[in-house]
């Protein structure tokens, strides 16, 4: 998986990079021209020439791996007591004009609780991953009248319902024909 994909490298795929950039310091030193590299080791030259300034700034240690890049998740505990939090509504944690949790809302909570920064796409995907879903309200108006939608829907809109329209061969093309 790519990062343009929202993903990352895998642990595996992290070590493999970390090979290939160490694999490289022993290159610069021998004055290996940055194409040749990228070339024999199937990377950008771009990649190779950031490397090539981070070996120069520091040497090989500055070419290990810095980890995973990964942010930091609710622990199990964590996850708990938000449940927990959610609960007990919107509304005992300031939100007063009206009682939806939003992605938004949960955001919110989790930085207050846990001083933790996620996406509101990554508090969608982390309710996701603990079987919540998108509940919508059922909001219904106390003046529905459910026989006139039902007398409308069959005797006003097929009145005003526009014709559907009729297959018939044409010709899709915008080209002249060709004349022989």
């Amino acid at each position: 998986m790519r990062y343009g994909q929202r993903g990352g490298y895998t642990p595996a795929e992290q070590e493999r990079r970390e090979r290939l950039r160490l694999q490289t310091a022993q290159r610069f030193e021998d004055g290996e021209s940055t194409r040749d590299i990228a070339r024999e080791l199937r990377v950008s030259e771009r990649s190779v020439g950031r490397w090539r300034a981070a070996w120069q700034r520091g040497g090989i240690d500055a070419l290990r791996s810095q980890g995973p890049v990964s942010r930091e998740k609710l622990t199990a505990a964590q996850w708990a007591r938000l449940e927990a939090e959610l609960a007990r509504g919107p509304l005992t944690h300031g939100f007063a004009d009206d009682q939806r949790w939003t992605l938004a809302r949960i955001k919110t909570l989790i930085g207050r609780l846990f001083h933790l920064g996620y996406t509101i796409e990554g508090v969608g995907k982390l309710l996701h991953r603990h079987g919540w879903s998108v509940q919508v309200p059922v909001q219904r108006a106390l003046e529905r009248d459910e026989e006139a939608i039902t007398a409308w829907k069959e005797q006003v809109w097929p009145a005003v319902k526009p014709p559907r329209r009729t297959w018939a061969p044409t010709s899709a093309s915008k080209t002249r024909q060709v004349r022989g």
